[in-house]
């Protein structure tokens, strides 16, 4: 799967530092609609993997989900991205996870 997505995310290379620019949070919503989505559910209402809904994300600290993302999880199907985004991007898809971002999961591309 990831070997699929390199020539797509080379494109949208990860912001390293700063502010993520629009391109790039349509980047990021790209990726966890359709390569997130593969595994979490097309509405992130969980499927091979766990749901990725703000009440199952509650309870859950910020730096722990943003480590999920960036190294897998051991022993499970989720890869790890970090070769495809920078741990900023990663708090800012859990914070669009989490609803609380100013920039909705649902904008148009």
């Amino acid at each position: 799967m990831i070997k699929k997505l390199l020539p797509l995310l080379l494109v949208t290379l990860p912001s390293w530092g700063g502010e993520i620019s629009a391109e790039r949070q349509q980047a990021l919503r790209d990726l966890l609609k359709q390569d997130c989505g593969a595994c979490h559910g097309l509405t992130l209402k969980g499927g091979m993997g766990p749901a990725l809904l703000p009440e199952t994300l509650a309870g859950k600290p910020d730096d722990f989900l943003a480590d999920t993302i960036l190294n897998g999880r051991q022993g499970t199907a989720m890869p790890p991205w970090q070769p495809f985004m920078n741990r900023d991007e990663a708090l800012w898809l859990v914070k669009l996870l989490r609803g609380n971002n100013q920039n909705s999961l649902n904008k148009p591309n």
